[in-house]
């Protein structure tokens, strides 16, 4: 089954990402993906992540494509208008790659090129809207396409955002756009998770949920994670292991699956995103029993 099938038949779903690299040298970032072939059900390839200037996600998709590792190719609105993402995702089913991630993007003042104009020409709804409006035949203005695509569209969610409801009621505009499935970003607070779960179901959003999984590498990341990243939130306990610990590595792993096994009864999939830690996630899945 693909992805997209996986999702439409409501199987519990694994999923890890890849940062490309700086350059054109694709030999380590293709072999932290083939550990994963087999282990996961698709990989993300992030776009220009923390908007650092990469290797596009797009060609990397392809080439995992080839290897026969089902990618997510990830979509964000900072640097490309209404035409060149509308091309992009034409340009995606054209070789062959119908899971799309569409986000927003994080702001170019993040990144290693501070000073780069950003676009967000439109939002991550409407990017949404597009993709479905390309499925039908036609543009974004209506003028019609001489073949149509076909996606399995994804978006992302925050539930630790504070406060919670504009959260909540964003993420229902994007199933009504057309989202089918939804990435959250890290969850260390299962309580905090659950209380995110219930506002969904209060709002009668129904869609697939899978739980984000970032790996700790240390006691000072995730303090500067609850100081910079809105709506993460370490809690004091995870801190304190990971402060006493000699093997940080294996604490990470052990943390990660901890997570998943209490994760894995609430959602419907789980997304690892190893943020340079990419060899370690087949140990994570190993532990979690995945």
């Amino acid at each position: 089954m693909t992805f997209c099938e996986k999702v439409k038949a409501d199987k519990f779903l694994i999923t890890s990402e890849i940062g490309p690299p700086k350059g054109i040298d694709l030999k380590e970032t293709l072999e932290d993906a083939e550990l994963l072939k087999g282990k996961v059900d698709a990989i993300n390839v992030t776009d220009l992540q923390s908007s650092v200037m990469r290797v596009g996600s797009l060609a990397v998709c392809r080439l995992l494509k080839e290897r026969g590792i089902e990618p997510i190719f990830q979509l964000t609105c900072r640097d490309r208008n209404r035409l060149a993402l509308q091309s992009d995702l034409l340009s995606a089913a054209a070789l062959g790659i119908e899971n799309a991630l569409l986000l927003t993007g994080d702001y170019p003042t993040l990144g290693d090129h501070p000073e780069a104009k950003p676009v967000f020409d439109i939002g991550s709804v409407q990017l949404i809207e597009a993709a479905r409006t390309l499925e039908s035949g036609k543009d974004m203005n209506g003028n019609p396409l001489k073949g149509s695509p076909k996606f399995c569209i994804g978006a992302v969610v925050n539930p630790g955002a504070d406060p919670l409801e504009p959260e909540i009621i964003k993420m229902s505009l994007k199933v009504k756009a057309g989202a089918q499935f939804f990435q959250t970003q890290a969850v260390y607070d299962i309580g905090q998770f659950k209380r995110f779960l219930d506002e969904v179901k209060r709002n009668d959003i129904k869609t697939t949920i899978m739980a984000g999984i970032v790996l700790l590498k240390s006691a000072g990341m995730a303090r500067f994670m609850n100081k910079n990243v809105a709506g993460v939130f370490v809690p004091d306990s995870l801190i304190k292991e990971m402060e006493e610990t000699k093997d940080k590595s294996a604490k990470s792993i052990e943390i990660a699956a901890r997570l998943i096994k209490e994760l894995k009864p609430l959602c419907q999939g789980i997304h690892i995103m190893p943020i340079g830690w990419d060899k370690k996630v087949p140990a994570v899945l190993a532990a979690a029993g995945l």
